[in-house]
């Protein structure tokens, strides 16, 4: 009988322990659907809260189709995400260019950081995963940095030609690394060089020059984004400028400063594989349509924008936007160009449809480069002699913001998983401009 009890005791405790744990498990479970729960709903109210905002901001600004394919998209992002929560599904993102920032319309423009040392960069860009580039053409370096401003590693512009079946140049060559465009896949990185020096070059390169007086020809470089190495030297025309890489990855463009061509570079073969006369002097930056079928380019040696369509190798004047236009860029949707026009001191807003200058507006003295935000809302915009970098709003031109910058900024790139914006001095150094917070209240 004392065993009898003793083991009906026992088991009436291990019942007691079962169901306290099973009581537990379900409270548990109650509290994470709730939570579960609760999450969802604040997303929900989230993206909601953001149509609000946009809607509004709309009916203040008259924003242009752009601002509401980017809510669409971004409303879609969210329900998806809300979806997903509500189904018990873990969301996922891509690494960090998935990201999410806020509209670059509506964040405040401050200085994060300066970057100083070896770098004398004529150009700076970054690419989707957030490498940046600077070129330093008088040091003959290419600098490539992370997000986070530290240094990943420095490539030399030294190379044997002969290595890259390129005969005529024996022993080691330099290069002057001047523009850079990296591939949609990040993979890879392409520089021109605005010279080069070694065995049985001629004469340096000119910033004032024409095809009859064009010094020799030049190449382009392609840099492995992981082995930091240079893995194909391709010839291309004089004084080589601006690098653009088509939409689908299958050709490289570059605008001969001195040739007055537009080089085109088939990817697959790695071969110059024409040269486009543009028809006026000194072409520098160039844009890519969606389809990878045109390209417009601008001809800082006049007041035009040139369409080129890259089958058929026919050119025609596109655009008039202001004297000595020098960047362009295409908006995410491929509605609008931007372009500076850096002896006129302005930049135009011109339809890609038709080619008609809808605004024209002043930034400063001397506006050179320029880089756009990921979602179309912003511009950035180097002003050379003014010494300061501008922030506008795409849809009107409007001024957002304009810091000071070392003396001469010369190159400027939006780096993306950050959202932050890279400004090259022609005296040396590097700043960075944080813009992703909305403004302190």
């Amino acid at each position: 009988m004392t065993r009898i009890a003793l083991f009906v005791r026992s088991r009436r405790f291990v019942w007691g322990i079962a169901i306290v744990l099973i009581m537990g498990a379900s409270l548990a479970a109650r509290s994470a659907h709730t939570e579960s729960t609760a999450t969802a709903a604040d997303t929900g109210t989230s993206w909601k809260s953001d149509v609000l905002k946009v809607e509004a901001l709309g009916a203040k600004t008259g924003a242009e189709a752009l601002n509401a394919e980017v809510t669409r998209s971004k409303v879609a992002k969210a329900k998806a995400a809300t979806s997903s929560i509500s189904n018990g599904a873990a969301s996922v993102g891509s690494g960090p260019a998935a990201a999410q920032l806020p509209p670059s319309d509506q964040t405040a423009f401050v200085l994060r950081q300066r970057i100083i040392g070896q770098v004398n960069p004529k150009s700076i860009v970054a690419s989707t995963t957030g490498l940046v580039t600077a070129q330093n053409m008088y040091s003959h370096t290419i600098s490539i940095f992370l997000p986070d401003g530290k240094l990943k590693g420095t490539v030399d512009d030294s190379v044997d030609l002969s290595r890259f079946g390129i005969a005529g140049h024996p022993g080691i060559s330099r290069g002057a690394p001047v523009e850079a465009a990296f591939t949609r896949d990040a993979k890879h990185v392409y520089v021109s060089n605005y010279s080069m020096f070694g065995k049985n070059f001629g004469p340096e390169g000119l910033d004032t020059c024409s095809p009859a007086t064009a010094p020799d020809k030049s190449f382009l470089y392609r840099i492995d984004a992981t082995t930091l190495k240079i893995d194909q030297v391709i010839p291309v025309g004089a004084v080589p400028k601006f690098v653009a890489v088509s939409p689908d990855d299958s050709t490289v463009l570059v605008t001969d400063w001195c040739s007055w061509t537009l080089s085109v570079v088939n990817v697959k073969s790695a071969r110059l594989v024409a040269a486009i006369p543009l028809g006026g002097a000194y072409p520098r930056g160039i844009a890519i349509s969606q389809d990878s079928r045109t390209a417009f380019v601008a001809a800082l040696g006049s007041n035009r924008i040139v369409k080129v369509d890259l089958a058929s190798k026919t050119v025609s004047t596109f655009a008039q936007t202001g004297d000595g236009p020098r960047e362009i860029l295409i908006s995410p949707n491929g509605q609008y160009l931007y372009v500076t026009n850096s002896k006129s001191g302005t930049v135009s807003k011109v339809d890609a449809a038709n080619g008609k200058v809808r605004i024209t507006v002043a930034t400063g003295d001397t506006p050179l480069s320029m880089a756009i935000s990921s979602d179309g809302l912003a511009l950035y915009i180097v002003n050379y002699q003014s010494s300061t970098v501008s922030k506008l709003r795409t849809s009107d031109l409007s001024q957002l913001a304009r810091m000071a910058t070392d003396s001469h900024p010369i190159g400027i790139a939006y780096e993306p998983t950050t959202g932050s914006v890279w400004v090259a001095s022609d005296g040396g150094g590097i700043l960075v401009f944080q813009d992703r917070k909305p403004p302190a209240l």
